[in-house]
């Protein structure tokens, strides 16, 4: 496992006609991620090993096990044999949501479904956004044609996924990649709550489709406008309408779709 998020690999290229050789490729890391908090395994998500302390913070957010990054106290990653462990330690006044809600799971993303048997719990009440939203659909387009650039591991590998947080005017400002849709969003929600960087009137754009697990997590993360550049799911158009929050789908050069215009 590196530290850039992917490695090369040899594989065999058979072209169409039958002909047969070597073909070197840089291939997208995956491997498990365990989050501990207090010394409780929490949950495993299957990630890109880069951008883990992103990752732990915006995960946390995303669960709601923190209401902000200073709820985190401590954030120790390591290298185990199999993968990445990250423990986290948790401030006193929040440290009681883990042994409310621990659940001993795998998954393969970052849902916060997996293991939940009251459907209740499953669709909590969402808080509404309150972050204006001053960018024109035009800033889509311009976000969409701009993201190529920052995409730096699917540049290399071809499989991974981006979310990038833009600017009003379409600008991406920052960009977190991960072969898993959800654990890249959480990486970025992290990022910029790390750095202390809000959404500054302007939106997330996501190289994915639009599922409601990413609807929850923009707008948990108060995130004014999000933008998806394959499809929606209708409980996804559904809870973002619960959450005034601007949804914009099917983002592409030519046009794009408002879903609750």
């Amino acid at each position: 496992m590196t530290q850039t998020g992917y490695e090369s690999r040899s594989l065999l290229r058979i072209a169409r006609a039958g002909e047969q050789g070597p073909a070197d490729r840089d291939i997208a890391e995956e491997c498990p991620v365990a989050l501990e908090y207090q010394g409780i395994g929490y949950a495993v998500l299957m990630a890109t090993p880069a951008d883990l302390v992103d990752l732990a913070y915006g995960f946390s957010l995303s669960e709601r096990l923190i209401d902000r990054a200073e709820q985190i106290l401590d954030v120790d990653s390591f290298r185990a044999e199999k993968g990445f462990i990250l423990r986290i330690q948790l401030a006193p006044e929040v440290a009681g949501r883990i042994t409310d809600r621990v659940r001993h799971r795998a998954s393969d993303s970052s849902c916060g479904l997996c293991g939940i048997e009251n459907l209740e719990q499953a669709l909590r009440p969402l808080p509404q956004v309150s972050q204006p939203c001053l960018a024109e659909d035009a800033a889509c387009f311009a976000a969409l044609a701009a993201l190529p650039k920052h995409q730096v591991l699917n540049h290399a590998t071809g499989s991974a996924h981006a979310a990038a947080a833009c600017s009003a005017d379409g600008e991406p400002w920052l960009v977190r990649e991960d072969v898993g849709r959800h654990n890249a969003f959480d990486k970025l929600i992290g990022a910029m709550a790390r750095a202390g960087r809000g959404w500054n009137s302007g939106f997330a754009l996501l190289s994915s489709r639009c599922s409601y697990e990413l609807v929850e997590k923009a707008a948990l993360a108060n995130c004014p406008m999000l933008a998806t550049i394959s499809a929606p799911t209708t409980l996804a158009i559904d809870r973002a309408a619960g959450a005034r929050l601007r949804l914009r789908v099917l983002v592409r050069s030519d046009a794009l779709l408002a879903a609750h215009p």
